[in-house]
């Protein structure tokens, strides 16, 4: 259906700046997850090397990179739901 976003409570007509804006936006999440997933491979190829040293494995422990990817994931899924609502600015909560 055609401008379904009408009979939606809250959407308004964007403009062709702002479309372009959402696209642009929508076109970043594909990019950061790859950065994501290479971060997450190095991460996986420093635990093979830690199996075998136990200082960087204590190292890593400490650092828990894990952690810092996952929410680096998440703040990134949270900026580009931030910027689409800037941009689309829907009236709803």
């Amino acid at each position: 259906m055609e401008n379904q976003h009408r009979k939606i409570r809250g959407y308004r007509e964007l403009s062709q700046v702002e479309i372009d804006l959402m696209n642009k936006i929508k076109a970043l999440g594909p990019e950061i997850e790859a950065v994501l997933n290479e971060v997450a491979n190095h991460l996986n190829s420093q635990c093979e090397l830690a199996d075998t040293d136990e200082d960087e494995r204590d190292r890593l422990n400490d650092a828990a990179p894990y952690r810092w990817v996952a929410l680096a994931s998440e703040h990134m899924q949270q900026g580009l739901m931030c910027l689409t609502r800037a941009v689309a600015q829907p009236t709803f909560f």
